[in-house]
């Protein structure tokens, strides 16, 4: 589980809060477990940050952690979890070269669509930098010119064209599509406030990808 709070003062007050429901159900948290991370704003970043404990254990301050599989760092980057996928892609990719090489291309375009195209949370990816997403981009490519046997210097956007089979942008946009119908309808009305508003950093990067990435066809 997750706490966020707005200060020091608030997020003790959660955790007693925690705490005392533990001991009535015959709980316990794991203090050595247990992490705290303050995010920054901006430039402004407290120097002296007061300890935290849970059960009389003080909790271990990080700038990064993994919650349900997305990395989670304090300036709310992410170019960490950008990294992570990237790396995970490049081991699939390699999995799927090696296993099935003498499949037809009909069979790997298949598996790749299954095991290269899900980008786990990519539809939160809103802040990085360009060079995290070049790096992962440049990686789909290649790892599908590799399953196919297509050479290196090959187009893009011709390849995936042809086989039927998004890009790396397109596939991102169709993620954060997807994240905001559903959030905008959900019954929660805190989701469909955040969905709704006009700074939605989701909206902004929908917007931001169409427009480098706006193809003319006719």
């Amino acid at each position: 589980m997750v706490l966020l709070a707005p200060s020091i003062g608030a997020l003790r007050k959660l955790i007693a809060i925690c705490e005392s429901y533990a001991s009535s159900h015959g709980l316990l948290y794991n203090g050595k477990k247990s992490e705290i991370m303050i995010f920054k704003a901006g430039n402004k970043y407290p120097t002296i940050i007061p300890p935290v404990q849970l059960n009389g254990i003080a909790l271990a301050r990080v700038t990064r952690f993994k919650y349900l599989g997305h990395v989670v760092t304090d300036d709310l980057k992410d170019d960490a979890d950008m990294e992570r996928e990237r790396r995970a892609l490049c081991v699939r990719a390699n999995m799927l070269a090696r296993r099935f090489a003498k499949c037809s291309n009909a069979v790997k375009i298949t598996l790749f669509k299954t095991y290269c195209s899900s980008f786990y949370t990519g539809s939160l990816w809103v802040r990085y930098t360009q060079k995290s997403y070049n790096a992962i981009r440049v990686q789909y490519n290649n790892a599908f010119r590799m399953l196919i046997g297509l050479p290196k210097f090959c187009s893009a956007s011709n390849m995936f064209a042809e086989s039927r089979t998004d890009g790396f942008a397109a596939i991102l946009r169709k993620k954060a599509a997807s994240l905001l119908s559903r959030t905008r309808d959900s019954p929660n009305s805190i989701l469909k406030m955040i969905a709704d508003h006009v700074c939605c950093p989701v909206i902004n990067e929908i917007i931001l990808n169409v427009k480098s990435n706006l193809v003319f066809k006719y």
